[in-house]
């Protein structure tokens, strides 16, 4: 079917307290594994491709962007395309042309003051090109001239009343908050803030974005879901799954040298992660 747009997924989803999965592809496995994933869980999925994939791409957008395409206009349930945590404004401004609908754009290592500017910018020039945009903010720093704290760090908090104030000023469609996940966890042990989820969702009137889910397990996240999260990123439980398949194989496997035996092993691995993740949230 042809691609959705997020900010129809992402807004749907708000209206319906439910979320939508949100799954960062660096590969063609990775591209296939999701919508397979997605297709036998009957339910929506957002490919998102960060600027450090475009960075491992030899920092070319469009061959991975446009195999997601493809696969989309394929997929038997629907599929949008975003470009995840921007910090490139030349990155930002291939978007429309690589067939995203959305971005998230990352200005959080900057002062307060710069981060709003930059960001409110990008929003500008965003919705003019008919893209929805994102936005993260951690806890905000600032003071004298100091950078945010970052979203993901040990103890970052988002502020109900400094996101309201960034939001209104930025201009941006969705926020993620910092409510107590962190990239790159390779345990499913984190503990989410579920009072502070509770108001930030009481007070903005924009679809909330949890970002680092891969560290928090099903009961976390249904109660985030509960609790007003329409967004869940998901990104190194597919890698995860992926060299863990992969690295079992070759062990049992030591003749292997045909990369299409060991790369199928590790995308179905991922096809049942998405399956599984996909599950919990639409039943959340």
């Amino acid at each position: 079917m042809p691609l959705v747009t997020t900010g129809e997924l992402v807004t749907g989803a708000a209206a319906r307290h439910r979320a939508v999965a949100a799954f960062n592809i660096i590969t063609l496995e990775h591209i296939e594994a999701v919508i397979a994933g997605a297709e036998s869980a009957e339910a929506p999925v957002v490919l998102q491709v960060s600027e450090n994939a475009v960075k491992f791409r030899y920092g070319r957008l469009l061959p991975l962007a446009r195999a997601a395409v493809a696969a989309a206009e394929r997929a038997a349930v629907p599929v949008a395309l975003h470009l995840d945590h921007v910090q490139s404004d030349d990155l930002l401004r291939q978007a429309p042309g690589a067939g995203f609908s959305s971005v998230m754009y990352d200005a959080a290592r900057l002062p307060y003051a710069d981060n709003l500017a930059a960001t409110r910018a990008a929003a500008d020039w965003a919705h003019a090109q008919g893209l929805w945009i994102e936005a993260e903010l951690g806890q905000i720093g600032g003071k004298a001239g100091q950078p945010a704290l970052d979203a993901h760090a040990p103890g970052a908090r988002t502020d109900p009343a400094e996101a309201r104030a960034f939001v209104t000023d930025s201009g941006v469609d969705a926020l993620a908050v910092a409510i107590g996940s962190t990239h790159a966890m390779t345990t499913r042990t984190a503990t989410l803030d579920h009072d502070r989820l509770k108001r930030l969702a009481a007070t903005l009137d924009v679809p909330l974005v949890l970002h680092g889910s891969s560290g928090v397990p099903d009961a976390e996240l249904t109660a985030a879901v509960a609790g007003g999260i329409a967004k869940v990123n998901i990104g190194t439980a597919l890698n995860i799954a992926m060299t863990g398949a992969i690295r079992t194989y070759l062990a049992e496997n030591p003749e292997a040298v045909d990369s299409r035996k060991y790369l199928s092993v590790g995308r179905e691995a991922m096809v049942r992660a998405v399956a599984g993740i996909v599950t919990t949230l639409t039943s959340a």
